[in-house]
């Protein structure tokens, strides 16, 4: 992928960090003269995108835009980056920009925005996937691997392993389960939720069927929970193993 053009130069360090944390490649210009430079003295073929940050000056900020944009190729994706103080300065001029941000702005929030951007103009540098720990999820090819693996899962095995792990800490009922998975149409018995589960974990292995973990009297979760009480004694228990005795395989909603 061709690199980003930043604006300004130098950029703050900080977004420099997110960027490269990102597996970004980006030159930075001073204003539209250096853009223009720069991207004659590169090797590759036009820029991926730019991000423009106007923290300090919003009316030159605006004016980098505007000569992105109005080039015979104009550049895209943009992202735009300015202070809540700055954010009437845009309006009327959405044109100039496909997505901003308020800074100071998270690293892990420019990354997803940056994705999200190059992914829709389809110059994204990886297929949507998600990773936790062991666990990779390709959503494009609705394929499943731990620690290397592939797992042959099901349609709606792979569903109920998406959901899990795009949630991970968070409890959900079976109901939950049924109604977020299975859809409202469906009118199988929450029963269901702890087949599919035990076949999860059995396809997970035994080394990574915690990643699926029974909160008691609950539901379930996926990894581990975002904050725990220490020294509570009534903190709810966590149980990794099987859904309860007596389920049965029969009958579980495919």
């Amino acid at each position: 992928m061709e690199p980003l053009l930043c604006y300004p130069d130098p950029l703050p360090a900080a977004l420099q960090s997110a960027l490269r944390r990102g597996g970004y490649q980006f030159r930075c210009a001073s204003g539209p003269e250096a853009a223009d430079r720069a991207e004659r003295e590169a090797t590759a073929d036009g820029w991926g995108g730019a991000v423009v940050c106007a923290d300090a000056d919003v009316s030159s900020g605006i004016v980098m835009c505007r000569h992105l944009r109005r080039r015979e190729v104009p550049v895209t994706p943009l992202l735009l980056m300015v202070q809540p103080s700055q954010i009437t300065s845009l309006s009327l001029r959405d044109d100039l920009f496909d997505d901003f941000c308020v800074l100071p702005v998270d690293a892990d929030e420019l990354i997803a925005r940056l994705q999200h951007l190059l992914w829709r103009s389809g110059r994204g540098l990886q297929p949507e996937m998600v990773e936790y720990g062991p666990l990779v999820l390709n959503f494009e090819t609705y394929q499943a691997a731990v620690a290397g693996r592939v797992l042959a899962l099901t349609y709606m095995e792979y569903e109920l392993l998406r959901f899990l792990a795009t949630h991970p800490g968070k409890v959900f009922t079976r109901d939950t389960l049924l109604n977020r998975v299975w859809g409202y149409e469906y009118y199988g018995g929450a029963r269901t939720v702890d087949v599919h589960v035990r076949r999860l974990r059995a396809k997970l292995g035994e080394e990574h069927a915690h990643l699926v973990q029974t909160v008691r009297s609950v539901g379930y979760r996926f990894g581990q929970p975002a904050w725990s009480v220490s020294a509570s004694p009534e903190a709810p228990e966590d149980v990794p193993g099987d859904a309860p005795e007596g389920v049965p395989e029969e009958g579980a909603g495919e």
